[in-house]
């Protein structure tokens, strides 16, 4: 455990453990040597021997003196140690996140990862600042004790030795208990905050069907799921932490009981008898102390384990330099060639993320691309075809038919099963993560925004943008008419999720977003299925601004979008069906001749 509480020290701080560790050592040594000295100290006090007394005490005065500095500087540093872990790790689990598979997400909620960056990493704070020092001394401090006492009578430092690995077993015995108690109290917990999350924000449709006060089942079942756990907690704790004491107090009274009858047989004076007895009780006490502490820390060793958990998470991992440097020079060398022959001026960089002229080094081909969320189950299955550079391609098909699933292998959350995605002839693994998402704009059905003002989420798509580029991105995604009748303005904080936005505005949000990116490849998954007209209207007329001269593969159902599209590829079963323009597709009998038949009778519908 201290090992890995250790590991998760930062780089710059990690010289500082070998001093910590050498600090908390001498403190306890410290400690059990000064308690030892009180033996010849009181013989010579109690047979009025004031001047060996005084020598002794002269001795044992230095030797606290010791103590209290290490004591003093193992503190400070375990203080440093534990704000320098604080911040790093925070960080680091930050980093981490950022580029953990997309897939790793779905399967944890949100509120499950939050308490472990929060509530457990401070655990691990208090492990650092307090914890460990009790843990140290709990061990050192006996133990040196024991070793002492071996040097004043040798039966007596072999009961003390001995009785610490039997108190060590019945403490790890009452940890297995506990350890998997603390398990379940920490999923109860998630889950309350979860649903106490989920309770704050969907308000409206609790209130809508009279799912609030005791009518709330799901948080009053998860609040009471927590409450059982809370008490399992303090059922299995119990008796590990009395069955610990029991052994503490009965080690003691052994000890003192055994020193009695051997100073009764004359093996050693009285004055021996009552200084070992004071050491009996300095050796039971950090003991008992580290006793006190036992659930805090099997509490922080299992914040430990959790917090490495989450460091373990499966990351999209970049591909080794030579591969990538490969597939970027192939890429870059194509761009470089098509400039050369439409006599653009070739730039000095590897490769410019926007703005592409030629039609060449964007094209996206999916060969042969087979998936699945869970092993066994494929979303799809040998999916092949070419989006051109520069032009459009409508991928259609039936709910489940895996339609998203392709956005989202373009635009790499996911590694694929089998076959591989390009762009520009470049397989999408041999690029490096940020230069990938430097050439994708996605734009999704499902819009995030953040607990920011509206000019903050507009310049995510492109942090360095000047706010004239702000400005105009919003212009033509009509957010400036947003703006305008918002009390703060562009300043306007949109709340958690856009939660202050409508549905319609916080798309517009998400198109001024991309159109601020740039980007020469545009990837737009029921961009406007759930709008009204109006704001239909104004997203198609911003999306029209984002996609001219892209590459862009759009998943739509309505015929108007899908008609214009230069190419549409229709899935079934997540297998391509077929494949060919509006008018081709429409002239044979298949799946897409369906599609506009179902959609040409729906705009007949109307309410009588």
């Amino acid at each position: 455990m201290i090992r890995r509480a250790f590991a998760l020290v930062p780089g710059d701080k990690q010289r500082l453990i070998p001093l910590h560790l050498a600090m908390t050592l001498v403190y306890g040594v410290a400690q059990a040597a000064a308690f030892v000295l009180l033996v010849p100290l009181l013989e010579a006090l109690i047979d009025g021997e004031i001047g060996r007394a005084g020598v002794w005490l002269a001795v044992t005065a230095v030797v606290v003196a010791v103590a209290a500095t290490a004591g003093y500087v193992q503190s400070m540093l375990g203080i440093r140690l534990a704000v320098g872990m604080l911040r790093g790790v925070t960080h680091r689990l930050g980093d981490h996140l950022a580029a953990v598979r997309i897939g790793w997400f779905s399967q944890r909620s949100t509120a499950s990862i939050t308490r472990t960056v929060v509530a457990d990493v401070h655990e691990i704070v208090e492990f650092f600042s307090h914890l460990l020092a009790v843990m140290v001394s709990g061990v050192v401090v006996p133990l040196g004790i024991g070793i002492g006492v071996l040097f004043i009578d040798w039966r007596l430092g072999v009961v003390m030795l001995v009785a610490l690995p039997v108190m060590s077993a019945v403490d790890k015995l009452a940890g297995r208990a506990y350890r998997s108690a603390d398990d379940r109290l920490h999923a109860s917990a998630t889950e309350v905050d979860a649903r106490v999350l989920e309770f704050t924000t969907a308000q409206p449709v609790l209130r809508a069907f009279g799912a609030v006060g005791d009518r709330n089942r799901a948080l009053d079942s998860a609040m009471e799921r927590h409450r059982r756990a809370s008490g399992g907690l303090i059922a299995a704790s119990v008796p590990g932490l009395a069955a610990f004491s029991i052994i503490v107090q009965f080690v003691f009274v052994a000890l003192v009981f055994a020193v009695s009858v051997w100073a009764t047989d004359g093996d050693f004076a009285a004055a021996t008898a009552v200084g070992l007895i004071v050491v009996v009780s300095r050796f039971i006490d950090p003991v008992s102390q580290l006793a006190q502490v036992s659930t805090s820390t099997r509490r922080a060793g299992a914040a430990i384990d959790r917090v490495h958990d989450l460091l373990d998470a499966p990351q999209i991992r970049d591909p080794e330099p030579a591969r990538r440097s490969s597939g970027v020079e192939t890429l870059s060398h194509t761009v470089e060639s098509a400039r050369r022959s439409s006599g653009a001026e070739t730039s000095s960089r590897t490769v410019e993320p926007a703005r592409w002229s030629s039609g060449v080094e964007t094209s996206i081909a999916f060969d042969n691309v087979s998936f699945g969320y869970r092993d066994g189950i494929q979303v799809t299955r040998n999916v092949s075809f070419t989006v051109p550079a520069g032009t459009t391609t409508a991928v259609v098909g039936p709910s489940g038919s895996g339609k998203t699933t392709l956005l989202r292998l373009a635009s790499r959350f996911y590694p694929v099963d089998g076959g591989a995605v390009r762009i520009g002839g470049v397989d999408v693994a041999d690029m490096s993560l940020e230069y990938l998402m430097a050439q994708v704009s996605p734009v999704f059905q499902d819009v995030y925004l953040f607990n920011q003002t509206i000019e903050e989420n507009i310049r995510i798509g492109r942090p360095d943008a000047t706010d004239d580029e702000v400005r105009r991105a919003a212009r033509v995604a009509a957010v400036d008419e947003i703006a305008d009748r918002l009390p703060d303005g562009w300043n306007t904080v949109v709340g958690e999720r856009g939660a202050n936005l409508s549905g319609g505005e916080r798309q517009r949000v998400s198109i001024a977003r991309a159109l601020l990116k740039d980007a020469p490849i545009v990837l737009l998954d029921e961009a406007t299925s759930a709008l009204d007209p109006h704001n239909e209207a104004v997203v198609v007329q911003g999306l029209r601004e984002l996609t001219q001269g892209k590459t862009v593969v759009v998943v739509a159902h309505k015929l108007s979008t899908v008609a214009h599209a230069d190419q549409i590829v229709v899935l079934d079963d997540g297998v391509v069906a077929d494949r060919g323009t509006h008018a081709e597709l429409s002239s044979r009998d298949g799946r897409y001749a369906d599609f506009v038949a179902q959609r040409s009778r729906s705009r007949g519908w109307r309410i009588a």
